[in-house]
């Protein structure tokens, strides 16, 4: 009995999340800062909200009790210069808007030229593809990027002989 009143109460709270998602902002943001190479602070409409960039995974710089990884600082590095405070952004959600930490999750995009940051740290090799299922809107492009950036040996790609 027990396990069907769980397995309940997690449909419950699922279909709650995906409704409550709706609600969740998305659209035009400005950085605030940047807290390492895939996540990012953002002010919408005045409310502060920490960002999960979408389709990629940076080298740890930040988290607790965990080491810096290798390529860590320099994935850090090239987001900070991508998206220096103040940067116009817009912010662009999938299936589900928030991770298990409570961040919102998004493709991000420069204002000014378009660029899709996301996307740009795979193809510098600063960041490896990673899928938050079922957030797989652009996959394809971020499995393409992680492939040539491999095969170009940019960045992590040579400089972390474990990515190999």
């Amino acid at each position: 009995m027990r396990r069907v009143v769980l397995v309940l109460v997690g449909l419950c709270c699922l279909a709650s999340c995906r409704t409550q998602a709706k609600a969740l902002p998305s659209g035009d943001a400005v950085i605030v800062a940047v807290v390492d190479g895939d996540t990012v602070i953002v002010s919408i409409d005045g409310k502060e909200e920490h960002v999960r960039l979408l389709g990629m995974n940076t080298p740890e710089t930040v988290k607790r009790n965990w080491p810096i990884e290798c390529y860590g600082p320099e994935a850090s590095k090239l987001t900070k210069s991508l998206l220096p405070p103040g940067t116009r952004v817009t912010l662009e959600r999938d299936i589900e808007a928030r991770d298990a930490y409570g961040r919102l999750l998004a493709y991000v995009y420069r204002k000014g030229d378009g660029l899709f940051v996301n996307l740009e740290l795979v193809r510098q090799g600063d960041a490896t593809e990673l899928m938050f299922r079922p957030n797989t809107a652009h996959a394809t492009d971020f499995h393409d990027a992680a492939i040539q950036a491999r095969a170009a040996g940019r960045g992590l790609w040579t400089a972390c002989p474990a990515q190999k």
